[in-house]
C-alpha cells in the first residue's frame, strides 16, 4: 500500500544507519519485499549504507540469503565485487568467511568477481574460510585455477594453511598440503612461527602429523 502511495520514497535511507528498505530486506531475509522494492526505477540496488559502507548485495551474502544474492545479481548496476570501506570485504568475502556455499558458487561464476581480492587486514576469501573452518567453501576455491592457495594476510603474514592449522581443521590443512604450490613452513611475520609451530603450541596433534609427513617440514620449536 506504501509503495502504491506517490508521495512515498521507497529508497530512503534511515538516520541510524543509513539503511534503504531494500538494504534492510536483503539483510534479513525479506525475498518478496526484495523483489517488490527492485521492480521500481526510483529504487538503487547497489546504495551502499553510511554506516558501513555495506550494499544489499554485501549484507544478503553474509546471511547467506542465496535467492535474494539470485534476484539482485539479476539487476542491472549491481555490482558483485564492490567491497566495504569499514571492512573492506567483497560479498564473495563475506559469503566465504560465513561458510554460504551455494552463495560462493553463485559469485564465483560471475567474470567481474576477483577470488583473490584481499580486505582491510589483507586476507582472501580463502583465508576466511580456513580461518573460519568452512571445508566446504575451501574445496570450491580451491578448485579455481586462479586461485593463489598461499597467499599471505598482509596484517599478521599468515597464510590459509596456517590458520587451518593454528584452528585444527584437519580437512582443510590435509586440502592445502596436497597444494604443491602451498609452501608448509611458511612462517607469519607477526610472530614468525609456521603452520607446524601454530599446531604444536595449540596442540592439535591429527595436524602436527599431517605437516611431520611433509619432508619439507621443520621441527617446531618446543615450548612456543
Amino acid at each position: 500500500m506504501l509503495l502504491e502511495r506517490e508521495d512515498v520514497n521507497p529508497d530512503q535511507a534511515d538516520t541510524a544507519y543509513g539503511q534503504t528498505p531494500l538494504s534492510l530486506a536483503a539483510e534479513n531475509g525479506h525475498e518478496g519485499i526484495v523483489k517488490m522494492l527492485l521492480e521500481r526505477e526510483d529504487v538503487d540496488p547497489n546504495r551502499a549504507d553510511t554506516n558501513f559502507d555495506r550494499t544489499p548485495l554485501s549484507w544478503a551474502a553474509e546471511k547467506g540469503y542465496e535467492g535474494i544474492v539470485k534476484i539482485l545479481l539479476q539487476r542491472e548496476g549491481v555490482n558483485p565485487d564492490q567491497a566495504d570501506t569499514a571492512y573492506g570485504r567483497t560479498p564473495l568475502s563475506w559469503a566465504a568467511k560465513s561458510g554460504h556455499e551455494g552463495i560462493v558458487k553463485i559469485l564465483l561464476r560471475r567474470k567481474d568477481v576477483n577470488l583473490n581480492q584481499v580486505d582491510k587486514w589483507g586476507s582472501t576469501p580463502l583465508s576466511w574460510a580456513a580461518t573460519s573452518g568452512h571445508e566446504g567453501v575451501v574445496q570450491i576455491l580451491l578448485e579455481r585455477e586462479d586461485v593463489n592457495p598461499d597467499q599471505a594476510d598482509t596484517g599478521s603474514g599468515r597464510t590459509p594453511l596456517s590458520w587451518a592449522a593454528g584452528g585444527g581443521y584437519e580437512g582443510i590443512v590435509k586440502m592445502l598440503l596436497e597444494r604443491e604450490d602451498v609452501d608448509p613452513n611458511r612462517a607469519d611475520t607477526e610472530s614468525g612461527r609456521s603452520p607446524l609451530s601454530w599446531a604444536v603450541k595449540k596442540g592439535h596433534q591429527g595436524i602436527i602429523n599431517m605437516l611431520m609427513e611433509r619432508k619439507e617440514a621443520p621441527t617446531a620449536m618446543p615450548g612456543k
